[in-house]
């Protein structure tokens, strides 16, 4: 039974069916993109690497007292306001610690001893280190002049469309939060003759009895998302939609389409990704690395086809590809492995992808840019998020709903504990105060997008698409309570993860509320990350000089307070699910948005939570949301 097991586990890791059946060999093997290496002896090590030892939680809450050390150096911080003081404190203690365990192990002459003192202190040291490999082996100067090469026929290829080219471009991720996004600004767009949209087909289910009701074709689920992002007229024959799957070769589309487009395309934008910080392994490789590797195998063959109009691959990828850096400058061009780690199989599939966009690049030739988000959030001006409910929504959904479950708090004690625990849980945000996070509207992504697709000089360049106004965890917590009501309690992230979050875990499993106890685990494994200190600071620049973006970027806080009313007005807390309702909640919202700017000449952000919800009263009945 356990050989059989181990079989299973090998077989889901290689991508072959448990069963021996047809389903070609897939490698998911991180050997392909890192490498171990001796810290001693710089040479490489023959060990396989497992994906869970790349991890952030391999590294860290392994001993009592590291973990005590990282709550310190957290409050130290608060205090002195000295990061780099408090850091080089830590690498003192450990230096410390280490000396010790030496010293025992030389008066005992037990090498043995010295490895059970430095454990007993929980000072830990690696013999080895990981590198990613090089996508080639050519030098720099050989890179720099395939890459300027690469831009001279990309700047042919645009010439040959005119001065006003015509734009064909295929979309991945269509149906996604940025994907959305990007087809209504294409609806308008001045250059885009054509996006077509590779998506699935949809199974539609009954809600109460899980039944399939419907399957929805491409072309019925491109028609009802044209029409939910309110896209209507001449502007609904700029789209087309393709069945297709990105995790399959030539992403599975039909043969006289696949011949139609290669003949066709001047661009491929790849949005398609999972954005799920708590997926498995195999789940994140199969959505972001083997899609990205079909996405670039199909851009090869476009540009490679006779008589091809083919300009650029455009592939989004995440800032975060950096990893944890404590603070260092996570620069764009540059791709190294983080020192720190990283916090999810996300950000790590996501790291791999960008290494496969690389080998595309310098080994086959292909045109392509690269653009990193940071953390996606709605648009800058009215919070629209598209009904998305993941990411920074889900907490700020959790904070609102916990709000209104407090206000009405009565019943049976039992239930009345459950209210309390619950609450307890939904207001607390796991984030030190000095803890960043690199917010970035949606809508300033799409734009980059777009730009993107008309600057050659952008081809082989890693272009971060985030901000240089980063917004700080206490900022967060004052925005939250002046717009949705409720008092956020900041949490030491190393004491939530190890006892806050394991305690009210235990607590409600003992309520028998397993489903929710789910959810805090989550909590704590999802978001926490994000909230220590030492984020990485996100280099920008090549969004301005590469795609001509406005230097100044979009102001963050007044972006995060907007989301935050999207939320609480638009979406009720992630209780307006219907895709239909939203959008026409949304539509309502954007029309009331632009009267009140109208009428105060002020931007909506920079209007205080209580007037702002008088003035959309006045124009919109809130508990129906239609205007009055």
């Amino acid at each position: 039974m356990a050989k059989t097991a181990a079989r299973a586990v090998r077989a889901r890791r290689s991508g072959r069916a448990a069963t021996g059946g047809p389903e070609p060999a897939i490698d998911m093997s991180p050997d392909r993109y890192i490498v171990k290496v001796d810290r001693a002896t710089g040479e490489p090590l023959s060990d396989p690497i497992e994906p869970s030892e790349l991890l952030v939680h391999a590294h860290r809450d392994r001993h009592p007292v590291e973990i005590a050390a990282q709550f310190l150096a957290s409050r130290l911080i608060d205090v002195t306001g000295n990061e780099g003081l408090v850091k080089r404190g830590l690498r003192g203690i450990e230096r410390l610690g280490a000396r010790v365990g030496r010293t025992v192990g030389e008066l005992t002459g037990n090498p043995q001893d010295e490895a059970r003192v430095r454990r007993l202190l929980g000072v830990s040291r690696r013999d080895y280190v990981f590198q990613f490999r090089e996508p080639t082996h050519l030098s720099e100067q050989e890179v720099k002049a395939r890459v300027a090469e690469l831009q001279r026929q990309a700047r042919e290829q645009l010439r040959a469309l005119g001065r006003r080219p015509r734009l064909k471009v295929l979309l991945t991720g269509a149906t996604g939060f940025l994907g959305k996004e990007f087809l209504a600004q294409a609806a308008s767009h001045p250059y885009i003759e054509e996006v077509v949209s590779v998506v699935r087909k949809e199974e539609v289910r009954d809600r109460k009895t899980k039944q399939v009701v419907a399957v929805l074709s491409a072309r019925e689920r491109g028609a009802l998302l044209l029409r939910r992002l309110h896209v209507r007229g001449r502007a609904r024959a700029r789209f087309r939609f393709v069945e297709g799957d990105v995790e399959r070769p030539g992403f599975g589309i039909e043969k006289s389409e696949l011949e139609r487009l290669r003949r066709e395309l001047t661009h491929v934008v790849h949005c398609a990704a999972s954005v799920s910080f708590d997926d498995p392994y195999e789940r994140s490789f199969r959505a972001n690395v083997l899609g990205s590797r079909n996405a670039l195998e199909f851009s090869k063959q476009v540009q490679a086809a006779p008589g091809s109009r083919f300009v650029a691959h455009v592939a989004i990828e995440t800032s975060y590809i950096h990893g944890r850096r404590k603070r260092t400058i996570a620069q764009e061009d540059a791709l190294v492995f983080p020192p720190h780690f990283y916090n999810n199989y996300y950000e790590l599939t996501k790291a791999m992808a960008s290494i496969e966009t690389d080998r595309g690049l310098v080994a086959d030739g292909l045109r392509v840019t690269q653009l990193l988000p940071s953390i996606v959030i709605g648009h800058a001006r009215t919070g629209n998020n598209r009904g998305d409910t993941k990411v920074l929504n889900a907490p700020l959904n959790a904070f609102g709903r916990a709000a209104e479950a407090l206000a009405e708090l009565g019943g049976e004690a039992r239930d009345r504990l459950r209210a309390l625990v619950v609450g307890r849980i939904a207001t607390t945000f796991p984030a030190d105060r000095s803890a960043e996070l690199n917010l970035v509207p949606v809508d300033r992504v799409v734009t980059g997008i777009l730009a993107a697709l008309t600057a050659p000089e952008a081809i082989g360049a890693r272009i971060h698409l985030a901000t240089d106004n980063r917004i700080r965890s206490e900022e967060i917590c004052r925005i939250t309570e002046e717009e949705l009501g409720v008092r956020v309690r900041m949490s030491d992230p190393t004491l939530s993860r190890n006892l806050t979050l394991p305690l009210y875990k235990a607590l409600l499993l003992a309520m028998g509320d397993h489903k929710l106890a789910s959810v805090v685990e989550k909590l704590g494994s999802i978001f926490g990350v994000y909230g220590e200190w030492g984020q990485p600071i996100h280099d920008v620049g090549n969004d301005v000089r590469l795609l001509g973006l406005p230097i100044r970027r979009p102001e963050t806080a007044g972006s995060f307070r907007m989301l935050c009313r999207h939320n609480k007005y638009v979406q009720e807390f992630a209780r307006v699910r219907d895709a239909d309702e939203v959008a026409r909640r949304e539509r309502v919202w954007e029309e009331a948005i632009e009267a009140i700017e109208y009428d105060t000449g002020r931007e909506a952000a920079a209007i205080r939570a209580r007037e702002f919800r008088q003035l959309l009263a006045d124009r919109v009945e809130l508990r129906s949301f239609r205007p009055r």
